[in-house]
């Protein structure tokens, strides 16, 4: 019982990163303010969107950096689902992927693509 009164006096705080690739393309393929308007726009709190509060901040840190903090419970999966959303409505799903780098850090890479050299030299 101890236990478990311990870990309700615990005040959760979270500190989400989602960064792409590089510098050059934040500028000209990833709109760096549009993701953070989505993310505004789509995340839930209590169930409703628009509803962030001040539970919820949501900031553009340098270097192409978007950061979210939260002071209530917060899924990083969820960031990383509503960022895989935006992706495809961005139509840039088909060349990059969401992988976690370190606890509470999410990377946007490139897929590697390998040509087969034996599929040219057929054709």
């Amino acid at each position: 019982m101890r236990l478990g009164m311990h870990v309700l006096s615990v005040k959760f705080f979270a500190d989400h990163l989602v960064q792409p690739p590089n510098k050059e393309f934040s500028d000209k393929i990833f709109d760096l303010s549009a993701f953070e308007k989505f993310l505004h726009e789509r995340i839930k709190v209590e169930g409703r969107t628009g509803n962030l509060g001040d539970n919820v901040t949501i900031n553009q840190v340098g270097d192409g950096k978007i950061e979210v903090i939260t002071h209530i419970p917060f899924s990083g999966r969820y960031l990383k689902y509503l960022t895989k959303k935006f992706l495809k409505k961005q139509q840039l799903r088909d060349w990059l992927r969401v992988v976690s780098t370190s606890r509470g850090v999410y990377e946007l890479r490139f897929f590697n693509v390998v040509n087969d050299e034996g599929d040219e030299d057929e054709d």
